[in-house]
């Protein structure tokens, strides 16, 4: 009897930790809600610990993924004036982001896929701040591929469309810059941006960068 007492009980706080160790269903709610509300880099990092511990309990999911490694190239992008760890944070998200196109069907979820090719896009961007003139000509290409892909895939995604507004206003006018083209895809990409919803898990980032540019023209 002691036994068969000893095995339930054991079966018990088995099966307890197991469902401890699923996640909770608002948790993805709750860190894209702090996600659309987020500015610094510590407001970054913490998201990206958050969504990719979800990621790993959840195992099935390609959102999770793409959120941290999202947070992971946006952390790059604010390291700019001290680029000294942009790479680290560059292959966090690469590894991440890997890990979220896996989780997808490149023929059927192309819109899913347009998302995850705005990241790599953002990581391989990242890689450039590092030292322009060094891994310019290794990452600059490979961002402008990605972010063709994600227009390809999906012409209105509206990140897509920020960030080829974002190279054409930072890119110099002598290698293909264009300010006024940069302000035509900025402002539809605004347009497309306040089309969407917050109170959704889709992607939907990227309202605050277009303003912030538009302030500047």
């Amino acid at each position: 009897m002691k036994k068969t007492i000893v095995l339930l009980v054991t079966a018990f706080l088995v099966t307890s930790g197991l469902k401890s160790q699923s996640p909770s269903p608002g948790l993805m709610e709750s860190y894209v809600s702090r996600l659309d509300k987020s500015s610094s880099i510590t407001d970054y990092q913490q998201l990206a610990n958050d969504f990719l511990r979800f990621a790993r309990a959840q195992k099935t999911g390609w959102l999770p993924y793409y959120y941290a490694a999202y947070c992971n190239a946006k952390i790059g992008w604010l390291m700019q004036e001290n680029p000294d760890n942009i790479d680290f944070f560059a292959d966090k998200a690469e590894e991440e982001i890997k890990k979220a196109q896996s989780l997808l069907d490149s023929d059927s979820q192309k819109k899913e896929m347009s998302e995850v090719c705005t990241i790599y896009q953002m990581l391989n961007q990242a890689r450039v701040f590092i030292n322009p003139a060094t891994y310019g000509p290794k990452y600059g290409p490979a961002a402008n591929r990605y972010l063709n892909l994600a227009l390809a895939m999906n012409p209105d995604n509206p990140r897509a469309g920020y960030l080829a507004g974002w190279e054409k206003y930072a890119t110099p006018k002598m290698w293909g810059g264009d300010k006024v083209k940069a302000k035509e895809l900025l402002e539809s990409a605004k347009k497309k941006l306040e089309a969407e919803s917050d109170a959704t898990l889709s992607p939907h980032w990227g309202k605050e960068e277009v303003e912030e540019l538009l302030r500047k023209m």
